[in-house]
């Protein structure tokens, strides 16, 4: 909802005079000259500029200037050199155009040879046929939009976005009067960066999008985290704050919907990445749309939860090498997760693996016997894991724990058909909706039993975790064995991981 849970500044906007190659150390100001971060902080976005892009290139598909299937020729006829001739808007939207990741167009002095290297660049495979990531699609795209439009992209993005949404504090090319409130990046010198800037500071870091005066399609946007709250809440909202609207509902969900399906592992919605659990974390879903930026940003929302995350930084202080990764990012977004509740299917609390990575938990019903024979075991189960590398299985012993067994069981989640699942796990994205889960026993015979639940993951990422509620084994008549409602029952219940929760 329209709540902010949190906003925090932490940290140093500006601490490094320098980089010392010899020490790999920081050459430090004095303490006087030093700038602390603040909730207004503007930072460079670096890629996550490429979201502000892309939207601006869905809203003139939204208003028929731009077709999403369209070859990129059909708006700049040379493009088409070097084998370019059949890649797409959609293709260089979803990062499947064939171009390799970059260039250094930074070396040619004019705009017109940066721009000669593009059109005569070949692809690295054919368009349409692999993923690869590439600043290229964008620097192409915004291209493709100062052509349709007859405008700038730095005035596209104030026209089109940041003025109707009162984002004072984003755009290109940050005038002098804001500097004492931009983070520096990084001391930018030869060999680690292309070019000799020395500190960068109130200017784009990213070389390319430096030689084209600032502003690139690719990177050259700055931002402070209130104003990216502003974004996301529009996007979550389906293109709505206030009074103001930038895109329609329909148009925000091209951004949310997987159009890379024949690359599993590289989703992608329009100009938005999909389902990245290395710096969503336990906030992606398939529809968890996002992007991260080099200079260490990274914004994700997830329409699920109607969630979001900004996450602000500048890690390449004073050079990229004390770079810190997604890790941040992702413990960031776990803990977000972790705050928007589940509640019980029925009760007050359901069990909860909790959602830590290289860990196993186990719940463990206790040893049961049934001179009649066992018929089913029944349970409320939620679930939401790192796909194929997390799973919750359900398992059986029939000698005392010696050796474990997986037990085949069904899913149903309401309004739907059931799912077998006949390796007796569950894994990936449920829908963040209760299913009911139901194990046939009667192969077990009436020989004594133990039951468990039992969850693991991988030492990478996590998803949400794994909830079971409403426990209960029947006999063949439909007579409870054991009954998690009765406090009796659910007292013998041996829980190494899991805990109570209510949410």
């Amino acid at each position: 909802g329209g709540t902010i849970a949190l906003h925090r500044p932490i940290g140093t906007a500006v601490r490094y005079a320098a980089y010392d190659e010899k020490t790999d150390s920081g050459v430090e100001l004095p303490a006087d000259r030093q700038i602390a971060m603040t909730e207004d902080t503007v930072f460079d976005l670096a890629s996550v500029s490429k979201l502000f892009t892309s939207i601006l290139a869905v809203q003139q598909i939204e208003r028929g200037a731009l077709e999403l299937e369209e070859k990129v020729t059909a708006y700049l006829p040379d493009f088409g050199g070097g084998g370019k001739q059949d890649v797409t808007i959609r293709q260089l939207l979803t990062h499947t155009s064939g171009f390799r990741s970059w260039i250094p167009l930074y070396k040619e002095p004019t705009r017109e040879g940066k721009l000669r290297l593009l059109w005569n660049e070949t692809l690295a495979s054919p368009a349409g046929t692999a993923y690869l990531y590439s600043d290229l699609n964008l620097i192409s795209l915004q291209l493709v939009l100062e052509a349709v439009t007859g405008r700038p992209l730095d005035i596209l993005l104030h026209e089109e976005i940041t003025a109707p949404l009162g984002m004072d504090r984003t755009r290109y090319n940050p005038p002098a009067s804001w500097k004492p409130r931009i983070a520096a990046t990084e001391d930018s010198r030869r060999p680690w960066s292309g070019l000799d800037r020395g500190m960068v500071w109130g200017e784009v870091h990213d070389e390319n999008a430096y030689s084209l005066g600032g502003v690139a399609g690719h990177a050259g946007v700055f931002s402070c985290a209130w104003d990216l709250a502003v974004l996301a809440r529009t996007l979550l909202n389906g293109g709505a704050y206030g009074r103001a609207r930038i895109l329609s509902g329909a148009s925000v969900d091209l951004m949310f919907t997987d159009f890379n399906t024949a690359f599993p592992g590289d989703e992608h919605g329009l100009g938005f990445e999909l389902y990245q659990h290395w710096y969503m974390g336990a906030m992606a879903t398939p529809r968890t749309a996002g992007h991260t930026g080099f200079t260490g940003t990274c914004l994700v929302l997830d329409p699920s939860t109607d969630s979001f995350l900004v996450l602000l930084g500048n890690s390449v202080h004073p050079v990229r090498t004390w770079r810190s990764g997604s890790a941040p990012r992702v413990a960031a977004a776990d803990n977000l997760a972790r705050a928007v509740p589940v509640r019980p299917a029925r009760g007050r609390t359901a069990w909860f693996s909790g959602c830590e990575s290289a860990t196993t938990a186990t719940l463990s019903l206790p040893p049961l016997t049934a001179p009649a024979g066992f018929g089913r075991l029944e349970c409320d189960l939620w679930w939401d894991t790192e796909p194929a590398a997390d799973a919750a299985r359900l398992e059986a012993s029939p000698d005392g724990g010696a050796t474990w067994g997986p037990v085949p069981f069904t899913t149903v989640r309401p309004g739907e058909e059931p799912q077998a699942r006949p390796a007796g796990s569950v894994s990936g994205w449920s829908g963040r909706v209760w299913h009911r889960a139901a194990a046939d026993l009667s192969a077990w015979g009436p020989r004594p039993l133990l039951l468990r639940w039992r969850y693991t993951t991988d030492q990478r990422y996590v998803g949400r975790g794994v909830y079971v509620g409403g426990l209960r084994v029947l006999d063949p008549a439909g007579r409870p064995l054991f009954d998690g409602a009765r406090p009796a029952d659910a007292s013998r219940i041996e829980a190494v991981g899991w805990v109570r929760s209510a949410d």
